[in-house]
């Protein structure tokens, strides 16, 4: 269940002290075939999240470039694609700055989330194959070595690769298009969420009641089981980010 709106404030991120980051070197390797604009897009994007760059911080092109080692065109491509999910603006005779993002906003982009990807899980339920069955299964499996292991960067890419999966099974390419648009604006404040005490452990749990909801065929059971897991990311980010 979503929480109450609360009224519109920028949002109160928690001031952990991740300074060492922004600071850091050069930008990770490419994993997974991850384009440098993509990698640099997640690296500024969480350190926004966490509130490490704050609101009205000037994003500066030849200075990101230095801090990660990369060219001034992949910095140019993360800050447009980051304008796009509405955590930078571009500000006249300031070039882009981190954006100012509010709780009601965030309440209404989950809302809109748990809709959307409950729809999913509902078709799902009524159109997934025994083939697709069986892939569930096996990526719910592989999923819990990760949590047994504690691998929250295995984990992080498991839970992305469950929720496309949800996606396709929804057999709705419009659906599908639809809901990975929306989950672009809020994919760091997903990936955030997992960095609070427990949080894999309970993320896997909710998966498998969407799962087993789906393999039933319980249409209405996989939508209310899907929107109770986003509700639950939601509060997981609230409490991450200090603002409960």
């Amino acid at each position: 269940m979503l929480r109450q709106r609360s009224q519109t404030k920028p949002i109160r991120r928690k001031s952990a002290d991740r300074a060492d980051r922004a600071t850091s070197g050069q930008i990770a390797p490419r994993p997974n075939g991850v384009t440098h604009g993509e990698r640099l897009r997640q690296e500024i994007a969480d350190l926004i999240v966490d509130g490490t760059l704050p609101p009205g911080t000037a994003l500066d092109e030849k200075t990101l470039a230095e801090r990660h080692g990369v060219s001034r065109t992949p910095v140019r491509e993360a800050l447009r694609e980051l304008a796009a999910a509405g955590l930078v603006e571009h500000r006249p005779h300031r070039g882009a700055v981190v954006a100012a993002i509010t709780e009601r906003q965030l309440e209404e982009m989950f809302e809109v989330m748990a809709d959307l990807e409950a729809l999913c899980a509902g078709y799902a339920a009524a159109t997934i194959s025994p083939t697709e069955r069986q892939q569930l299964l096996d990526m719910q499996d592989a999923a819990e070595v990760l949590v047994r292991a504690g691998d929250l960067v295995g984990y992080t890419e498991a839970n992305e690769r469950f929720h496309d999966f949800i996606y396709a099974t929804s057999h709705n390419g419009f659906l599908s298009e639809t809901v990975k648009n929306v989950r672009l604006r809020l994919s760091p404040f997903r990936r955030a969420q997992f960095r609070t005490l427990g949080r894999l452990a309970v993320s896997h749990e909710e998966h498998d009641r969407v799962m087993q909801a789906i393999l039933r065929g319980d249409r209405d059971a996989a939508a209310r089981e899907m929107r109770t897991h986003i509700g639950s990311v939601h509060h997981s980010f609230t409490v991450f980010s200090g603002r409960e």
